[in-house]
């Protein structure tokens, strides 16, 4: 079935699969989706052509991308992509949260990445079409949601290496996701790697960039191999300063109670500006704890971790929202945070946040878009 749907002022093209899933078969795999590996029936397609700019926006079938072996993407890889859920409130909308924030984000890791940039009403048209006929796909359990995944790579064929690609396509596909947490929220013991740089000064760590993530993989067996869930990437001049936890963005908790403060690794062009990390810069002051963005030592972190003086750690980001830092190994170190456990701070920002993307909570700062 073909049709049209004009969102946002734009007309995109309509291909309704003819395999979607029954309500049955679809209802089974909602049971236990886990995280990236259950897909919905469609996915948004647009190309673009140097000289042309974007054209042929179109819902399709979910299926397999076809490729020359020489496409430029696969060799060079100019690939960026983004990570956002769509939500279903207590009165049925299809809501994102800060979707406009990850439009933004997306066009400032093209400009990086020498990719034509998506114009914002055309990023939030694809959501749009594709929570129109995929909405059904969000879980109804609690804590759960539908992961939006955003991504544009280079399609131009050939092996030259003198310019980047002239031409691009655009996707969007879409993943149920049930609690990140299966288990409860468990506090991650995280490994300091001084073996390893994520990004170093000039470099892609700002950008939402495939690369940077395949180059973590090392650090991350590394982070395993030493007991620990997760690796914390350090500046790459001196092997000191604290920058991300993984793929999300840190917060320290300094003192307890009324007397509680919040300090996060300010941007310095190698850390990712992650919309979770943004907000919480907004919310933390907003319920009573001061918040900035500074600089923390993996020597500052240890004293004050040991003194009692640094009372919770917690990283952040879209898929586990908050994540809670219990305990610290590295070259020659190994001290817990606190008891070990999530802390007050911690579970309020996290309960807080859930609570505005979930609808439960008055959005008085006109994060949430209704979608669908």
């Amino acid at each position: 079935m073909n049709s049209s749907t004009t969102t946002s002022g734009l007309t995109f093209d309509v291909q309704l699969s003819a395999q979607r899933k029954t309500p049955q078969e679809r209802e089974q795999l909602l049971e236990n989706p886990g995280f990236g590996t259950v897909f919905t029936d469609h996915m948004v397609s647009i190309d673009y052509m140097e000289g042309k700019g974007w054209y042929d926006p179109r819902l399709e079938p979910y299926g397999p991308l076809t490729l020359d072996p020489a496409t430029a993407s696969l060799h060079y890889a100019q690939e960026i992509f983004e990570g956002l859920k769509s939500y279903r409130h207590p009165g049925g909308e299809v809501a994102c949260f800060r979707p406009e924030a990850n439009a933004a984000r997306f066009n400032r890791s093209a400009r990086r990445m020498a990719m034509p940039e998506l114009p914002e009403e055309l990023f939030l048209g694809a959501i749009e079409t594709l929570l129109s006929h995929d909405s059904e796909w969000i879980p109804s359990q609690p804590n759960s949601s539908l992961y939006l995944r955003p991504f544009m790579f280079a399609t131009d064929v050939g092996l030259g290496v003198n310019h980047p690609s002239r031409s691009y396509r655009f996707v969007l596909i879409a993943s149920p996701s049930g609690p990140y947490f299966s288990g409860g929220i468990k506090p991650v013991s995280v490994w300091l790697s001084e073996d390893y740089t994520r990004a170093a000064p000039g470099g892609t760590g700002e950008a939402k960039f495939a690369g940077n993530y395949a180059s973590s993989f090392v650090a991350q067996s590394q982070a395993v191999q030493q007991g620990c869930d997760q690796v914390v990437w350090l500046d790459a001049k001196e092997h000191r300063w604290v920058e991300e936890m993984g793929g999300m963005n840190l917060f320290f908790v300094f003192g307890s109670g009324d007397e509680a403060r919040l300090l996060t690794p300010a941007l310095t062009g190698t850390l990712l500006p992650g919309i979770t990390r943004d907000s919480l810069l907004t919310l933390g002051p907003e319920l009573g704890f001061p918040t900035e963005e500074g600089s923390i030592s993996t020597d500052e972190w240890r004293r004050a971790a040991q003194s009692g003086e640094l009372t919770e750690v917690f990283a952040c980001g879209t898929a586990a929202v908050i994540t809670p830092v219990g305990h610290v190994k590295g070259p020659g170190t190994e001290f817990t945070i606190g008891d070990g456990q999530a802390g007050p701070v911690t579970m309020g920002l996290r309960e807080e946040l859930v609570a505005l993307q979930y609808g439960t909570r008055p959005d008085t700062h006109g994060w949430v878009r209704t979608l669908a």
